[in-house]
């Protein structure tokens, strides 16, 4: 058995402070040709269940939540709980596919099990099937959903050893840890000290600074949207070579110009101060690819939807990032999650379902940049077309958007409240169009 890291946990207990969400995440493949027989699947995916122990591990939970849940293999592990098929009714066009996709983001994973599910989409248009697969957010972040998604495709000639949970040992579980953990704790606070402080005194302003009002945050029902919008990856790389600009500055900016056209047409006005959003950086380390946890950390940037000028606005979103990096903001809050370890659990718990009960007012949405698989991905021989990536919304963020990059294009998966984001299909259009505005400037011949 092995704990789960305070972040891991936290998820779980955010989704216990709120009954209208769901926190799995998840990728979406299309899949070219028919499906394969449910046998010839099922086998396939337990083929992948021999490389990663944690797809048949439950969490179980401590009595008073006096320690940190552990993982422990599920005793009764049946894949039939995990596997579903279904169909689309016609057209089955992706319209009907993104209203399945949403709904499925509506339905929390069950806990009696191994938290994660997949769902054969066995008819799509143009000759085509679908593969959804979904995993709490406590088990996976972007990177390490993507490398579970990988393990259910079909393996190259090279193949990874069994990965099960992480090789250090965390079995600090029970009373003797809680109390080795209290002993230990004034020993390692004061390292980690200084250096958290300088870098989270920023980020903790900012997540509690409420911000200009906006509709993009405040409470969210149980039903949801979904919708995708797709870019070229060289059309974005040439964006960013004009402009001295990375991908993910792109991609941001191109948000960045949804937002401001979304708040144009519900008559609100997109000033400096109305959209802080939620930026996860990625801390995990190369060798940790193929453990299944969190290690994520995160900037809280204003996106300047206030400026009209589409280069102007990409180098305003350039800056801010670089600014946010250079104050050290994601390393503090790596630091502060790495001392979390050294609390009794209990105190993490409590923490973190205090802060679920919170109503915050300073974030208005969150964009996540996941690079996805270099290689192109098969499924039983049929060769994997594009890849949509879903994540869930929560803390009066009504909309979310998870960017994903596979062969040669960038998909953007956003997710909406139902109730209160009925024009989603603009955040789309608009991240679309912002990224055309971008790469007609990015051609237009400049005078040195």
């Amino acid at each position: 058995m092995t704990e789960l890291r305070p972040l891991d946990s936290g998820f779980m207990e955010l989704e216990d402070t709120d009954r209208h969400i769901s926190l799995g995440i998840g990728a979406v493949a299309i899949v070219a040709g028919q499906p394969p027989t449910r046998e010839e699947f099922s086998a396939g995916v337990a083929a992948g269940l021999e490389r990663n122990a944690r797809l048949r591990q439950r969490v179980r939970r401590a009595p008073l939540d006096l320690t940190a849940p552990v993982w422990e293999d599920d005793p009764n592990f049946d894949l039939a709980h995990h596997i579903r098929w279904t169909a689309l009714p016609e057209p089955a066009d992706e319209s009907a596919l993104r209203e399945l996709i949403a709904t499925e983001l509506e339905e929390r994973l069950d806990r009696d099990h191994p938290l994660w599910q997949c769902v054969v989409v066995e008819r799509l248009a143009g000759d085509r099937w679908a593969m959804i697969v979904k995993a709490h957010h406590s088990m996976v972040d972007g990177i390490s959903g993507i490398t579970l998604f990988e393990g259910l495709c079909d393996r190259p000639g090279e193949d990874h050893s069994v990965r099960g949970p992480r090789a250090e040992d965390r079995s600090g579980s029970g009373l003797s840890g809680l109390v080795a953990k209290g002993i230990r704790l004034p020993l390692v606070a004061p390292r980690f000290a200084v250096s958290v402080v300088r870098g989270l005194v920023p980020v903790v302003y900012a997540a509690i600074a409420p911000t200009a009002a906006t509709s993009l945050n405040g409470p969210i029902g149980r039903q949801r949207r979904y919708v995708v919008a797709r870019a070229s990856l060289p059309e974005i790389r040439e964006i960013g070579a004009a402009f001295d600009a990375t991908v993910n500055d792109v991609a941001l900016a191109a948000i960045a110009s949804a937002y401001r056209a979304v708040l144009h047409k519900r008559g609100e006005e997109p000033t400096p101060d109305k959209l802080r959003i939620l930026v996860p950086i990625s801390v995990r380390p190369s060798d940790a690819k193929y453990v299944m946890d969190n290690r994520v950390s995160a900037m809280l940037p204003y996106l300047p939807i206030d400026i009209e000028d589409p280069v102007r606005r990409l180098a305003a979103v350039h800056d801010r990032i670089s600014e946010h990096r250079a104050k050290g903001e994601a390393e503090a809050e790596k630091s502060m999650l790495s001392m979390a370890e050294w609390l009794p659990f209990a105190v993490v718990a409590w923490a973190i379902r205090l802060a679920g009960h919170f109503p915050q007012h300073s974030v208005a949405a969150l964009a996540t940049n996941v690079p996805g698989p270099r290689r192109p991905l098969t499924v039983h021989g049929r060769e994997v077309l594009e890849i949509l990536p879903c994540i869930p919304i929560a803390m009066r963020l009504r909309t979310t958007i998870a960017i994903l990059s596979y062969h040669d294009q960038l998909v953007f998966g956003i997710t909406g409240d139902y109730d209160t984001t009925p024009d989603i299909d603009l955040i789309a259009e608009g991240i679309e169009q912002g990224i055309a505005e971008l790469l007609a400037a990015s051609r237009v011949p400049h005078i040195p």
